[in-house]
């Protein structure tokens, strides 16, 4: 027996705006919005059937660096021009430390994440 990821869920503020950002970085769609028992409203997005994000809201401010973080990598041009794609679109660097081959970032709710040099797949 084992699990699988399922979607990887998002603390926010505002599910709307976030899932909107997380769309256009990514690529994803919403593929659903949806309210638990108390009336709480969250926002799911996905792509072609694999994992989803998850925007859940939350009450409270984020106040410590995040444990567990997404990595990115672009799926065309440089690391340098996806770190300015992003930016514009509402992310902020946090750190880029020329000795690393990452930059992290965080979102508009500063969620931090990296992004990486392209990679050759396979």
């Amino acid at each position: 027996m084992r699990s699988r990821i399922l979607a990887v869920a998002v603390d926010c503020h505002d599910t709307e705006a976030l899932a909107r950002f997380w769309s256009a970085a990514l690529g994803y769609e919403v593929v659903k919005r949806w309210q638990d028992s108390k009336g709480a409203e969250y926002v799911d997005i996905g792509s072609n059937g694999q994992w989803q994000l998850v925007f859940q809201p939350v009450g409270e401010d984020k106040v410590v660096k995040n444990r567990l973080h997404l990595d990115l990598v672009p799926v065309e041009g440089s690391q340098a021009d996806e770190v300015t794609r992003l930016t514009e679109l509402g992310a902020r660097v946090l750190s880029d430390d020329p000795e690393l081959p990452w930059v992290v970032l965080a979102d508009p709710e500063d969620n931090e994440f990296c992004v990486l040099p392209p990679r050759q797949e396979g």
